[in-house]
């Protein structure tokens, strides 16, 4: 059973969804950024960056644990560890993996700063506000003309480079941000992102549940066990192929 690290922010919601989505067996265990949790001896042993989230596969190399961070190399070795959410060919792979870094390295930084001179700041910037306002608008144009040409983020099947866009698309509030200017991301948003998703379905309420301050009941002597998930199976023929451990999701309809 694969482990995860995370909390419930922008990059480590994906990681969940991925799981979900791939069928494959795992259990949470909740790190507090807001306590600081992440730099701690034990964590940075994990992670020396000090960020969530992490994962820990018992069979990686050799049937040896393996560590790894940072969730787009997360989704990448999931994805290639069950041929699924990934395409074989190339240049199908190379599109996913485009979108993929065009958000981890354009969305997901603008909506950060954005939210954190408009929310965290000691003092307001005005400057600052308005330079990274604008850039988070424009790169959210620019998916918006990506969704307008294609069914998904990266060409006509759900992907990986989907679960990417999710994570900060899920926590726009936090950037003060909406998709009033973006109708084909407002679209995809309610029809064809992981929340919508039957596979994915109890992945969007995931955050919550490794929320520190929304706890699930515990009633037990000694500290709250990880949580633990199987796989979601919302229809007969998804259950079936579950118990034969090679999952088949069904595809969002718009």
């Amino acid at each position: 059973m694969i482990k995860v690290y995370a909390f419930s922010t922008p990059n480590s919601v994906r990681v969940p969804i991925a799981l979900e989505e791939l069928g494959l067996d795992y259990e949470i265990e909740a790190i507090n950024v807001r306590k600081g949790e992440q730099k701690q001896p034990n964590y940075l042993a994990l992670n020396p960056n000090g960020k969530v989230p992490v994962i820990v596969d018992p069979n990686g190399p050799d049937w040896q644990p393996f560590t790894l961070t940072e969730s787009g190399a997360i989704l990448i070795y999931l994805a290639e560890k069950t041929g699924r959410r990934i395409p074989a060919d190339r240049f199908g792979r190379a599109r996913v993996l485009e979108q993929m870094f065009f958000h981890l390295t354009g969305i997901g930084p603008a909506f950060g700063q954005v939210g954190f001179f408009k929310r965290q700041a000691s003092e307001q910037i005005p400057f600052a506000i308005a330079r990274f306002q604008a850039e988070s608008e424009r790169v959210l144009a620019v998916l918006d003309g990506v969704l307008a040409k294609s069914e998904y983020a990266a060409g006509d099947s759900f992907s990986i480079a989907d679960i990417t866009h999710f994570g900060w698309l899920w926590r726009r509030e936090f950037a003060g941000l909406d998709f009033s200017n973006t109708p084909k991301i407002s679209r995809a948003g309610t029809s064809r992102s992981p929340r919508g998703r039957p596979s994915s379905a109890p992945s969007s309420a995931l955050p919550h549940s490794f929320h520190p301050h929304k706890p699930r009941a515990w009633r037990g002597s000694g500290p709250r066990p990880p949580i633990r998930r199987k796989p979601h199976a919302s229809s007969r023929h998804q259950r079936r192929r579950l118990r034969r451990s090679s999952p088949s999701m069904t595809r969002a309809r718009r």
